[in-house]
Parts: C-alpha cells; structure tokens; sequence
C-alpha cells in the first residue's frame, strides 16, 4: 500500500478559553494530520524534532500510541520540546503564543524510504525557516527524485510579517516542488496582502504549480486546475474549535488521493467530478475535527471512514 510521510514541526499546543486553559494537546500544523490520517489505516511516518524533556516523552508516546513511525524523530539533548499558548476567540478560531528552545543542528537524521506515488506532506513556518532550509531542501530534492506526490500547505500566519520578503522566495519554492498547494485565504492575504484567489493563483501559484486548493472557512473550497475553476460547499456545522481544521482539510485531501488511487502523474488528467470525490474526503475530515477540542478526529469516525470505506 502507498503510504505517507509528513515532515513538519512537534508542539503541545495548550488551549485557552475565557482567559482559563481548557486542555493540553499534541499538535504541530503536519502532525495533526497524520495522526488522523493514521487513524484512518494509512502507513504514516512523520519526521520532526522534540527535546528530551517529559514533553517530548509525551509527545513520541502519543505518536506511538496512533501508530505513527517514530524512527525519524531527532530528540535535541538538552532541551526544551516546543509549546503553544493557543486563545480560542468568539468564534472559536485561536491566536497563538509559541514557546521554543531548538539547538543549532536540527533535523538530524536520514530520509525515510520513500516510493514512487508515496505522498510526502510538508508546510507551515517550518518548511519556511531560513535555519532549516538547507537541510529541508535536501529532503524535497529526495522526494522529488523518488516520484513521490508532494503535498503543500503554506499555513502561513501574520506572527512573520518581518520576514516578508525573504520567505515569499521560499514559498515559491516551495510550491515549484508540488503537485498540490492548498492554503487559506487567509494564507495569502498574509503573505500577499490580497484576498481574489483568482489572481492568487494566476500570477502567484500557477507559473510554479498548477493544482491549487483554497479553502474559506464556512465560505467553502475553490479549486484552481489547468482548464478547471470549481467551487464546494462546506457542511454547516456549529464549531467548538476550528485549531485543526485546516490540518484535517488536508488529510482529508490525502485520504481522498489515495482512497482513489490517484498518483502523481495523475494530478494533471483529473477533471471536476474526479476531484469532487477528493476533495468532499477533505471537506467531511475538517467539519469532523471543528467539533471537538482535539486536533484529529477521532477514532469513532475514524473507524466509520476509514480504510477506504464509502
């Protein structure tokens, strides 16, 4: 079976409502998704990083517990594993604070067997950090050589503002190594100040990748793809928390790709109701998790959806 490796950042994330915490979580942007993506039956290995404190005993514990490979996990000696202050606001979405103590050398450790057709998940800041994108570059280089479907999410929040410049660069290449990008509208309007998608994608995703998922919160999906502009209801739902929504959109997406049999050389030849099928696995995996605390679905669901199961 094709399996999934997600390379991105390991996080407690501690949930704040009304000024009081709610409950700690695992988390990372990537992460979140594998765990569901676990859940569901797919092989998932993740590589990332966490100290060698009690959090990050936590954190590889949890991971083991959802059947994630943990070979790829370089635990920093010496250090603190990182932490997020997340503050749910009225409706329900979260400002954060994040706490970190990396060391100088960082992702130290080899690339994971990786197959033709495999999909390799990457985003958020960490796929972004000048610190990290020498050693990040050689891991896409890897999965671009072995015909993996590479899978992007920009996830980018307004917190890196400063750095404008120099990390649009990098999302633009980024995006050159994908099959698929998908961020939120409000991905794009930190990064680039503007909120029609058309233009986004024409002149932004388009001359570096050709597929490019956007999503909108309760506003929708729109799908840009050579010849193809389709737009998706999301579900009506009332959100206890949104914190994993836009990290189960793309399991979902994942899931869809792979329930399909959808490779990479496939990407280019789908028409509309092709990544309809798709994109509704991204759309019933993100209204899932918007209603609950956790940042994954849970293993009910995941038992009535997963593998593969209509």
């Amino acid at each position: 079976m094709r399996k999934v490796i997600g390379i991105g950042e390991t996080i407690l994330d501690i949930i704040f409502e009304n000024g009081q915490p709610e409950r700690s979580v695992v988390g990372g942007s990537v992460l979140n998704g594998m765990v569901s993506l676990s859940r569901l039956g797919v092989p998932v290995t993740f590589v990332s990083e966490a100290g060698d404190d009690r959090v990050g005993d936590m954190v590889c514990g949890f991971m083991a517990e959802n059947g994630i490979h943990t070979d790829y996990i370089d635990r920093f000696k010496g250090r603190k594993s990182p932490v997020s202050l997340a503050f749910l606001d009225a409706d329900r979405n979260a400002e954060y604070i994040f706490h970190t103590d990396y060391p100088e050398k960082r992702l130290n450790m080899p690339f994971p067997e990786i197959n033709e057709d495999d999909i390799f998940v990457f985003g958020s800041f960490y796929a972004l950090n000048p610190l990290l994108r020498k050693r990040f570059a050689e891991f896409l280089e890897e999965a671009a050589r072995r015909r993996a479907l590479i899978y992007y999410d920009p996830n980018f929040r307004p917190s890196h503002k400063a750095d404008m410049d120099a990390l649009r660069g990098i999302v633009s290449g980024n995006c050159a190594y994908a099959a698929v990008v998908r961020g939120s509208d409000e991905d794009f309007f930190n990064l680039y100040g503007r909120t029609e998608m058309d233009g986004v994608y024409s002149e932004i995703i388009r001359p570096d990748c050709r597929c490019f998922i956007t999503t909108h919160g309760a506003e929708g999906v729109t799908l840009y793809a050579d010849g193809i502009k389709a737009h998706f209801d999301s579900k009506r739902i009332t959100p206890v928390s949104t914190i994993g929504a836009g990290d189960n959109f793309n399991a979902g997406i994942v899931y869809g790709l792979l329930k399909y049999d959808i490779g990479y050389r496939d990407i280019p030849k789908l028409g509309r109701e092709e990544w309809a099928k798709v994109i509704q696995c991204g759309i019933d995996l993100s209204a899932e998790v918007c209603c609950s605390y956790s940042n994954y679905i849970s293993p009910e669901f995941a038992a009535k959806y997963g593998i593969f199961s209509d």
